[in-house]
């Protein structure tokens, strides 16, 4: 088989089944890469450096980690490799947007998450996440990141599916990156930022080829990668356009798909 020299995963839907956990047959995979393959498993996640740490702990793995989709890089020992931001404008007309429609918004910079108020899907987000957000008054804090000349990593949107569709088609995407992660959330990043952009910075870090990187996700927002990658692997779950872009498809996510295609193109 290849002889792949980084392992890039997707977290939800690809690396933890749908109860949001990883299998002891995908953590043996995993670790066989890791330790006795000495392959670096890098999490690429649209999630925060918090949502993705305990699960490198969990794996016993310590790579650098790929947060908000590229937004925000960091290397093993937490500093910033790379990083990109959404502008206090684009922070504004976002909220407003949303605000009219009754969504609710997320903002996250950095290694914090903050809300205007402990909503429903607020709390259904911490449930999946492990991690508590800020409450705090957007108006005040979004001043202070215009004093200081910067914004957020990303905003995340969450509503009933047709709001969702209604606020992505209102929201201008000249510089903004903007995609549905699943009917009910809106993801929204940094234009310059996306999950390839980040893997060809770590890709150059290791001194890899792009030929000998594996690549795996589920979703829309994990095509570019699984385009970019030596081999690029989709999962049984995901939509058929994520299909039709990969090299392979592996099996689902509560059939240890991960591990699947780990032994097969890494461990054989």
């Amino acid at each position: 088989m290849g002889n792949f020299k980084m392992i890039c995963l997707d977290i939800d839907g690809t690396l933890l089944n749908s109860k949001h956990e990883i299998t002891p047959e995908t953590k043996k995979k995993i670790q066989l890469a890791s330790k006795e393959k000495q392959i670096p498993v890098i999490l690429v996640s649209a999630r925060m450096p918090k949502g993705i740490l305990f699960l490198q702990r969990e794996l016993e793995i310590e790579e650098p980690i790929i947060c908000y989709s590229g937004a925000l890089v960091l290397d093993k020992g937490g500093r910033v490799i790379s990083k990109n931001f959404i502008s206090v404008s684009n922070i504004k007309e976002v909220h407003k947007k949303a605000q009219e429609l009754g969504v609710h918004v997320s903002l996250y910079k950095d290694n914090e998450w903050y809300i205007e108020k402990m909503d429903e899907w607020a709390k259904q987000e911490s449930e999946i996440t492990n991690i508590t957000p800020i409450i705090v008054n957007f108006q005040v804090l979004i001043e202070k990141w215009k004093n200081e000349g910067t914004g957020v990593n990303k905003i995340l949107c969450m509503a009933e599916s047709n709001k969702i569709s209604l606020l992505k088609e209102k929201i201008k995407t000249g510089d903004l990156n903007v995609y549905p992660s699943k009917p009910t959330y809106l993801e929204i990043m940094p234009k310059e930022a996306s999950k390839t952009s980040a893997i060809n910075v770590l890709r150059e870090k290791f001194n890899i080829e792009q030929s000998e990187i594996m690549a795996a996700g589920d979703n829309y927002n994990d095509t570019d990668m699984i385009e970019y990658a030596g081999l690029g692997v989709a999962m049984g779950n995901a939509p058929q356009e994520v299909k039709a872009c990969a090299d392979f498809v592996t099996l689902t996510n509560d059939e240890d798909g991960v591990a699947s295609a780990i032994e097969k193109f890494c461990l054989s």
